[in-house]
């Protein structure tokens, strides 16, 4: 397989993407656990406080895919100089090291996915 300079810049869209995606995530789930925060500290809701331990995991989730992806990146770049000097056998070691933190990255993202959507039927079965 001959590796070039654009295979690992390929990358460089679909990981930009995915951080805004897990940034954005990150952020709704931070002003949800502030407002949950609030809200037990006024009434001590303990079904407050479990939300909030559930989003806690969710948290430390979304925390695990920006480093991984952050790490692809980074490993991309890297790639990316290995393949310009001409080490080519390095180059595609990033490379291929590149792509499994990117699937271990999506892999947590399901497993997050899971657990909010878990969460979701949990609150909506209070409605049946």
């Amino acid at each position: 397989m001959e590796l070039t300079l654009t295979t690992p810049g390929l990358l460089f869209s679909a990981i930009s993407l995915l951080l805004l995606a897990y940034t954005n995530r990150f952020l709704s789930l931070a002003n949800l656990i502030r407002t949950l925060h609030s809200h037990y500290n006024e009434t001590s809701d303990k079904s407050a406080k479990d939300q909030i331990e559930n989003l806690h995991k969710r948290v430390g989730l979304i925390k695990n895919m920006q480093l991984l992806g952050i790490g692809s990146l980074f490993l991309s770049v890297f790639c990316m100089v290995a393949l310009f000097a001409g080490v080519i056998i390095l180059g595609k070691i990033l490379f291929g090291i590149s792509l499994i933190l990117l699937l271990i990255s999506l892999g947590l993202s399901m497993i997050e996915i899971q657990i909010s959507v878990k969460a979701l039927n949990i609150q909506l079965s209070d409605l049946k």
